[in-house]
């Protein structure tokens, strides 16, 4: 049988292609310590659960394609909180930040075109980009440097003809990059002075440690006709489960296409937006809490890597996620082996190796991502795990 050409040049997750491996360990009686997924452990609002159990209508309906109005104007009044005004018609309810994101590059993507991204970024962008007939063009970075990418010069000298986007996470997945309101302001102009939409992921705004203020580029009204933001309720509640995201625009014309896609799909599940509404109702108190857990978590796991030799990593901002170079020859065959030749006390752990997370061909192959999502006793076991294996794995390879 035939497929696609464009299914064909997608690779799958490295956050879950492992899962076979992790499967079968676990039935030889394994204990898996997973920073390979941005799962967060920490428990989701009752808000959401209240909300459900107190759903009394008879009969479960479609939503409108465009989202029921309780949660876009939830999200309207936590965009205002910020100083930021949005309509209700510049909010489009998604299933997830990942449907939000698939809209988005259907609406302006053409076969041949190019979306320019630092890397390392969201391996799912690829799949993204590569199933509307487009590709990736990278702002390429370095462990040594922090990953930092937000250099006018670095983003200018990669536009091509071919570009139609720049897609930008802030905070930054899978570095913890965090833009200043400078550096957002940069990547702006150059939006609007090049002709080029400005996608902004923006799914781990409220996750930044360093005591700024929560940003966002949609305070940038001079940018209206090339902002596209993308936001979600999983990360910013611990309600991944729930898919329930949304894309902002004050693009008239874009949002008229996007739901085209909107109705297409028919609606967003209506019981979970339904419960997403009531978690804007959580006070200041709930994400003060989350980002000191965070903070602390990533403190742990940057402690525990500057004490293996030969590891690189810089501290990140932002986000629940760090980029680390091992001192290993291919991360992805250290994983297999984490799996199935690993163990310590029958304990093993599990990451996301580098390379799928880049675009630029050899690129990250000793590189893997952490997701420090664990609480601290097993963030501090799976830490030690790490380091045990990569010494018995050189002392082997």
């Amino acid at each position: 049988m035939k497929f696609s050409r464009k299914v064909e040049r997608c690779g799958l997750s490295p956050m879950r292609k492992f899962h076979p491996y992790a499967v079968a360990a676990c039935e030889r009686g394994k204990t898996i310590y997973h920073l390979n997924i941005g799962q967060p452990d920490v428990e989701t609002p009752p808000a959401f659960f209240d909300a459900i159990r107190s759903f009394h209508q008879s009969v479960l309906e479609y939503a409108p394609s465009p989202g029921i109005p309780a949660l876009i104007g939830a999200i309207r009044d936590y965009y205002a909180k910020l100083g930021i005004a949005f309509d209700d018609d510049h909010i489009l309810i998604t299933a997830g930040g990942s449907e939000a994101l698939a809209i988005t590059l259907q609406c302006i993507l053409d076969d041949g075109d190019e979306v320019l991204i630092p890397e390392p970024f969201y391996p799912n962008y690829n799949t993204m980009v590569c199933t509307c007939g487009a590709s990736i063009h990278p702002v390429p970075t370095a462990p040594e440097k922090g990953y930092h990418y937000a250099v006018r010069e670095q983003i200018e000298r990669e536009i091509t003809p071919r570009t139609r986007a720049l897609l930008i996470t802030n905070p930054g997945n899978p570095t913890g990059t965090v833009l200043t309101h400078d550096e957002m302001r940069m990547i702006a102009d150059l939006a609007r002075e090049r002709n080029l939409f400005l996608i902004a992921d923006e799914a781990y705004r409220e996750f930044v440690y360093g005591g700024e203020n929560l940003l966002s580029f949609a305070a940038f009204t001079d940018i209206d006709d090339n902002l596209v933001v993308i936001d979600t309720v999983s990360k910013r509640f611990s309600a991944c489960g729930a898919r329930v995201g949304c894309v902002i625009s004050r693009n008239a014309e874009f949002l008229g296409h996007a739901m085209k896609y909107c109705q297409s799909r028919l609606s967003v599940a209506t019981l979970d937006q339904v419960a997403a509404a009531n978690l804007y109702t959580v006070g200041p108190e709930y994400f003060a809490a989350v980002r000191e857990e965070y903070k602390r978590r990533r403190d742990t796991v940057v402690r525990k890597l500057k004490q293996i030799p030969g590891v690189q990593c810089e501290c990140p901002g932002g986000a629940f996620y760090l980029m680390a170079a091992l001192p290993v020859d291919d991360a992805d065959a250290f994983q297999q082996w984490l799996l199935e030749s690993f163990d310590d006390h029958g304990d093993t752990v599990m990451f996301a190796p580098g390379e799928p997370f880049y675009a630029t061909p050899g690129k990250g192959k000793n590189e893997i991502r952490i997701a420090y999502v664990l609480e601290q006793q097993k963030l501090e076991r799976a830490m030690d795990l790490l380091a045990l294996g990569i010494q018995k794995y050189n002392e082997t390879h």
